[in-house]
């Protein structure tokens, strides 16, 4: 409900009021859709297992569950990371080598977000031909498996290349976003050195948006490191375990979920159409029930 609040919020921006936006903006709502995916897609097989049905996946239902789900979690980490690097670049001081970036960040947005999606599709596309309905309820070996589907029998090779893949892509884009992060947390650091002769730093520090954007993002990069890294720990162990536990997919499921669940309330605490209706019903809850 929060994800989607805030992509209503970005619409109405976007369509209503445009002098309101900010290049930002588009990025967060990008992310809010990716959210409201991951939240959806995840909970689909985990609630019909709850009712106890059976067999909701065939072949081709399983081969389209999981590559939409692995597409949603490379578009998630792909987003947070041009989230995290495009505020390095905007806090930024005039002097640093990233200031040239600065007047072209805008124009980059839409073309960086059209790489991402197709990336993460072709990187996925194995997956079509790996995956199918699960019949063998007593699964050994290395693969997936959920509640409704499960990997075919896949050569060590070809295992070892597929995941190889994953984790450079993983962890490229990991070490960027952890790298633009402490970046930022080294510029704020200066920041506050400098501002320490001042008298009214107080003030000046609280009506800064950049620094409050800032300190959202770094919330919000290291929400996700830590659910990322603690889901991605229980699918590989879930993938190389020989007997095989489905109830670790649904915690795994479960800690994916956290990120997309928690983040649109870091960007809640900025946005100013969020501030305006929260003083508005708190206006009206002191005025009907003082």
């Amino acid at each position: 409900m929060a994800n989607s609040l805030l992509f209503i919020i970005y619409t109405y921006t976007f369509l209503i009021e445009p002098h309101l936006k900010k290049p930002i903006d588009s990025i967060f709502m990008h992310l809010t859709v990716v959210n409201i995916s991951t939240i959806i897609i995840r909970s689909i097989p985990e609630l019909m297992s709850s009712f106890g049905v059976k067999d909701f996946f065939n072949d081709i239902g399983c081969q389209t569950f999981l590559y939409v789900t692995r597409v949603i979690r490379g578009l998630s980490i792909c987003t947070t990371f041009l989230l995290s690097v495009f505020q390095a670049i905007t806090v930024s001081p005039s002097h640093s080598k990233w200031v040239w970036l600065k007047s072209k960040l805008s124009k980059w947005i839409f073309p960086s977000l059209l790489f991402f999606w197709v990336i993460n599709m072709l990187i996925y596309t194995h997956i079509i031909g790996s995956v199918k309905a699960r019949l063998n309820f007593t699964m050994v070996g290395q693969g997936y498996v959920n509640a409704h589907c499960q990997t075919r029998k896949l050569g060590d090779h070809e295992s070892r290349s597929f995941i190889s893949i994953i984790v450079i892509h993983d962890v490229v884009f990991l070490a960027l976003m952890i790298w633009s992060s402490l970046y930022m947390v080294w510029i704020l650091y200066r920041h506050r050195r400098r501002a320490q002769h001042i008298h009214n730093f107080s003030l000046s520090s609280k009506t800064s948006p950049e620094n409050k954007a800032t300190h959202t993002i770094l919330l919000m990069v290291f929400c996700f490191v830590f659910f990322y890294l603690s889901s991605n720990c229980l699918t590989l162990y879930g993938f190389y375990a020989s007997e095989k536990n489905t109830r670790l997919e649904g915690i795994g499921g479960i800690l994916a979920s956290c990120y997309p669940t928690f983040c649109p309330f870091f960007l809640m605490k900025n946005n100013k159409i969020i501030l305006k209706l929260t003083s508005f019903l708190s206006n009206m809850r002191m005025t009907f029930c003082p």
